[in-house]
C-alpha cells in the first residue's frame, strides 16, 4: 500500500492528473475525471493507479508466456522515455512514425528489416565501395530511412502479445490494426481521448514528459518481471508459448483470428487481474 501511495504521489507531482481544457474533453472520459479547476479537467488519480496496476499485471503475464509487448509513442514527449526504458527490458517499440501495415502486413516489415541487415553488412565488410558513388549514396539513404522507421522492431520476430500506446488520438492507425488482429491494447489516455478504443485505459496526462516517463517506466518494469519468469520457464512451456505466437518468418504462417481486442483481453487477462482493482465506467510500408 505504501508503494502505491508513493507512486501516486510521484505521478501527481509529475502532473499526470492535469487533463485538457474542459471545452476539449471527451464525454466518455467522465468516469475518470475528478473535477475541473480553472477550466482544466482534473483526472482522478485513483483511476490512474487502478489502470496502471491492472496493466502491469497483464503485461507481466503476457511477457512471461513468451510474447513481447510493443510500445508505441511517436510524439516528441514520449520518444525518449520509450526508447530508454524499452532498451532496459528488451521490448520492441515504435517512436518515429507508425507505418501502415506494421502489424497487418508484418511479413513485409520483416523483409525490410532483413534488407537493413544486408545494407549494414555491406558497410561493415566494405563491400559497398564496390558500387558507384551514386549507388553508394542511394544505399546509404535507404539504410538510414529503414533504420529510422524500424530499428525499434528489430527484435520482434512475431506479432506482439499486446500494444502499449501513448495518445490514442495520435496513434489511431496502430489501434485500428491491433483491433483488427485481436491484439490487446493498453493506452495512456488524456481527457480528450476515447477510452472505448483501449482494452486497458490509463487515464492521465499524455503531454507531460515526466508523467509519460513514470508510466512507461512502471510498465517496462512489469515487462522485465515477466522476462524473469520467462527465463525460468521449462523448455516445454517455452515451446508452448512460442507456438501460441504468429511467426512472421514462417512461409505458411497462419492468419490470426479476427477477434475484437476487448474480447481477447477478457479471455486472456481476467485471471491475471482478478485481484487488481478495476474501473467501471494497408498499404505496404514506405520504409
Amino acid at each position: 500500500m505504501s508503494d502505491q501511495k508513493s507512486l501516486a504521489k510521484e505521478l501527481v507531482e509529475a502532473g499526470v492528473i492535469f487533463g485538457q481544457r474542459r471545452s476539449q474533453w471527451n464525454p466518455k472520459m467522465k468516469p475518470y475525471i475528478y473535477g475541473t479547476k480553472n477550466g482544466i479537467s482534473i483526472i482522478d488519480i485513483k483511476e490512474t493507479i487502478k489502470g496502471l496496476l491492472l496493466a502491469k499485471k497483464f503485461i507481466a503475464k503476457t511477457v512471461a508466456s513468451g510474447k513481447d509487448v510493443c510500445f508505441v509513442g511517436t510524439k516528441r514527449q514520449a520518444r525518449g522515455a520509450i526508447e530508454q526504458h524499452c532498451a532496459g527490458c528488451r521490448m520492441p517499440f515504435v517512436t518515429e512514425r507508425w507505418l501502415g501495415g506494421t502489424l497487418t502486413n508484418f511479413r513485409t516489415i520483416r523483409e525490410r528489416l532483413r534488407r537493413l541487415d544486408e545494407l549494414e553488412k555491406l558497410g561493415e565488410t566494405g563491400s559497398i565501395r564496390n558500387y558507384s558513388k551514386k549507388m553508394e549514396s542511394q544505399l546509404a539513404r535507404e539504410q538510414k530511412k529503414i533504420h529510422r522507421n524500424l530499428h525499434g522492431l528489430r527484435g520482434m520476430t512475431k506479432l506482439p502479445g499486446a500494444l502499449v500506446i501513448v495518445d490514442t488520438t495520435r496513434e489511431l492507425n496502430a489501434l485500428l490494426e491491433a483491433k483488427a488482429l485481436g491484439i490487446p491494447t493498453i493506452c495512456l489516455i488524456d481527457t480528450d481521448g476515447n477510452p472505448d478504443l483501449a482494452d486497458i485505459p490509463l487515464p492521465g496526462n499524455d503531454d507531460s514528459m515526466r508523467s509519460i516517463d513514470i508510466v512507461i517506466r512502471e510498465l517496462c518494469a512489469a515487462a522485465a518481471e515477466g522476462l524473469g519468469h520467462r527465463s525460468n520457464a521449462s523448455p516445454e512451456d517455452m515451446g508452448a508459448a512460442a507456438a501460441a505466437g504468429i511467426d512472421a518468418d514462417a512461409p505458411n504462417a497462419p492468419r490470426p483470428a479476427r477477434r475484437s481486442s476487448r474480447s481477447q483481453f477478457r479471455a486472456d487477462g481476467r485471471s491475471a487481474s482478478a485481484d487488481a482493482p478495476r474501473s467501471e465506467p494497408a498499404p505496404s510500408p514506405g520504409a
